[in-house]
């Protein structure tokens, strides 16, 4: 699926790279720099973080021509009387405005490095509001971002990440080159796909696919937990020898009738008992209407 991503096939799309202190998305966010390159497209960076020969490092060839690197990272809050960039700009017009500046026909991709720099100076309603006005817009064809998660609350973190097509969460691998993707993609039709790859990233920014985690290392098949007797430790017994278990068997329950009990109930013999009753005086019994004394 990091393939996918990367050959950029989905058109409005909005990309996160999540990382954290222990593991950098940076490189993973110049190999999308490089692929859209490579697909031709012209690439607009808005560095907040590192300085535009940083971000170029590595990205060579002819193709380098088509970055273009909006300086956010000498005055970010534009303290001085002539900035290039500030965080106070990231809104529709001025981006919109910043993109179509390049003579290149076809839609722009926009890399945002990063977005956690934005978050601290604008509220999550504004960013996402901005970023949802970008992607319908049309002036971009994909905007790439990479967040740091480690410093976001919950909420902040959620609600970006709600409004992404595609969220990546780096993790560190087994070994030192290596790293773990876990992706979750939501396709236009709502239907979500997640997915986990070990990969790591050449000099060229080329990202190679190794395996998924699950694939890796033995399988440990779970072991049967030994059963355990609940009669062990008792002080009584709650079991039956074989003559009592047969002495039990033999016993008569009182509810149980015997063929020949059942035989002596429903069939009366001559000489059997009977109750026999007469009426007393003091009896009130009256062999026509019971009820006739009632006023109905």
């Amino acid at each position: 699926m990091l393939t996918e991503l990367l050959q950029g096939a989905d058109a409005g799309g909005f990309v996160i790279i999540q990382d954290s202190i222990r593991c950098s998305g940076r490189d993973l966010l110049k190999s999308f720099i490089n692929a859209a390159l490579n697909r031709e497209e012209a690439v607009h960076v808005l560095g907040f973080e590192v300085n535009e020969e940083e971000l170029k490092d590595g990205l060579k060839g002819s193709t380098i021509e088509r970055v273009h690197f909006h300086n956010a990272y000498t005055d970010p809050l534009g303290w001085t009387d002539h900035p290039a960039f500030t965080v106070h700009q990231f809104c529709l017009e001025e981006l919109t405005h910043l993109v179509k500046q390049s003579s290149h026909s076809r839609p722009a991709t926009l890399v945002i490095d990063s977005l956690s720099w934005i978050l601290r100076h604008h509220s999550p309603i504004v960013v996402c509001k901005t970023l949802h006005q970008l992607r319908k817009g049309g002036a971009v064809r994909a905007i790439i971002a990479l967040l740091h998660a480690d410093i976001h609350q919950k909420g902040t973190e959620g609600s970006v990440c709600h409004l992404a097509t595609s969220v990546i969460t780096i993790t560190p691998g087994m070994n030192g080159d290596q790293a773990v993707a876990k992706i979750t993609k939501r396709s236009k039709s709502g239907k979500v796909m997640q997915d986990e790859e070990i990969f790591n990233i050449k000099e060229d920014f080329t990202v190679i696919v190794q395996s998924k985690p699950s694939l890796l290392g033995p399988k440990h098949t779970p072991t049967e937990e030994q059963e355990v007797d609940p009669t062990a430790n008792l002080t009584f017994n709650l079991r039956l020898s074989d003559t009592e278990r047969k002495a039990r068997e033999k016993l008569a329950l009182p509810f149980v009738f015997s063929k020949e009990k059942k035989t002596a109930l429903l069939h009366s013999v001559p000489g059997s008992g009977r109750i026999l009753y007469e009426p007393d005086s003091n009896d009130d019994y009256d062999q026509e209407d019971p009820d006739d004394d009632l006023d109905v």
